[in-house]
């Protein structure tokens, strides 16, 4: 799918969010990657092949 040299990273990578943006919707909330990958704002993702990657959510720090 990227046709950028080198290539992105496959949306299989561990590193897929490296992948160059080739559309962006702030508005509504996502953007798409060269690669496939649908980013979120809440930092999850959709994977082309429809597997979900749930938002990743920063830990509580005990006080």
């Amino acid at each position: 799918m990227c046709q950028h040299r080198p290539e992105c990273p496959s949306a299989e990578s561990t590193d897929h969010e490296a992948a160059v943006t080739v559309a962006c919707h702030p508005d509504q909330g996502w953007s798409l990657l060269c690669n496939g990958v649908l980013l979120f704002d809440d930092t999850g993702e959709l994977l082309p092949d429809g597997r979900v990657i749930g938002p990743r959510r920063p830990l509580a720090i005990a006080s």
